[in-house]
């Protein structure tokens, strides 16, 4: 934001002062991100940069680690790239299969917490809802909670219904991590009914619509942003979560953060920063989608002339 004409000679050093903080601390959370990208396309073994990349040297660069996201698990990883190779690597490939995991246990977690956050979110808006801090305070506390804990308390839960033998892949992991991102759904949705017209919903029910067409016509267009903001954060949670998949998933039940909790255990690999990278793309992806779902939000509620 642009000072003002007749802002002093103090108000002005601070206003650049105050923005050059600001600058080192943002700088100081996006380094380790800012380190990790060209590390993946070091052309050595190395967690480090060689001195030919610290000379911009093309030959120290290369893309060697991405290629072994696809090979890595291959039964013919040499053999003629044609469709018989990718079947293999879509078949055998561990980053692969690992991958599929992700998205198989973040569509159906997101899924489950979507749908039941979005509810609770509608039942906490209303001002007539008895107890309903107390109640917020229990659903969000996931997000207060150590993890670890929850993954304790998840771990011996499962163990005595035996979850194990339902004979469901990842049931486990989906339920799971639709807890942890049922928090996320209803902070955002929450925030999204935030200056609802409850009118309109009183108005439709008096034109006799029923509660289900009410929703879906009336609150649905309004809450949808908050909704899909939501969703987002609950896939994000479930796609980079592995401290309750290493509790209570099975030992062939792969994601992508376990798979790289693997390598790291077993052989280290800059594969995994290759695997880092993708990660960080998707999430900024996911973050910009947010930022213009929450402005457009704002517009269809009029809060911002933009």
């Amino acid at each position: 934001m642009a000072l003002p004409t007749h802002a002093s000679t103090l108000e002005r050093v601070w206003h650049y002062t105050y923005l050059v903080l600001c600058g080192l601390i943002f700088l100081f959370l996006i380094a380790p991100i800012l380190i990790v990208i060209p590390l993946s396309f070091n052309a050595e073994p190395y967690f480090t940069f060689t001195e030919k990349m610290l000379k911009l040297d093309p030959t120290g660069y290369s893309t060697r680690w991405y290629d072994l996201l696809l090979t890595f698990g291959m039964l013919e990883p040499d053999a003629t790239r044609d469709s018989s190779w990718w079947a293999d690597a879509w078949s055998n490939s561990n980053w692969i299969n690992a991958a599929k995991n992700s998205i198989i246990v973040g569509f159906f977690s997101t899924l489950i917490a979507t749908s039941l956050g979005t509810v609770a979110a509608l039942g906490l808006s209303r001002p007539e809802m008895p107890g309903r801090r107390a109640i917020m305070a229990i659903l969000i506390s996931p997000m207060i909670v150590p993890i670890i804990i929850t993954a304790t308390g998840l771990f011996f839960f499962y163990s005595s219904i035996r979850i194990q033998d339902w004979g469901i892949p990842y049931l486990g992991v989906i339920l799971a991590h639709a807890t942890l991102g049922i928090p996320f759904v209803i902070i955002t949705v929450t925030a999204t009914l935030v200056g609802f017209d409850h009118s309109l919903t009183r108005a439709a029910a008096n034109m006799g619509a029923g509660p289900a067409r009410t929703f879906f016509k009336i609150q649905m267009p309004l809450i949808l942003p908050g909704v899909i903001s939501g969703a987002l954060f609950a896939f994000v949670t479930s796609f980079d979560e592995v401290v309750v998949v290493l509790f209570v998933g099975g030992l062939d039940e792969q994601t992508i953060p376990r798979q790289m909790w693997n390598g790291i255990r077993e052989q280290i690999s800059p594969a995994i920063l290759s695997v880092a990278t993708i990660l960080v793309i998707i999430s900024i992806a996911l973050l910009t989608v947010v930022e213009l779902l929450r402005r457009r939000s704002e517009r269809l509620r009029g809060m911002s002339p933009g």
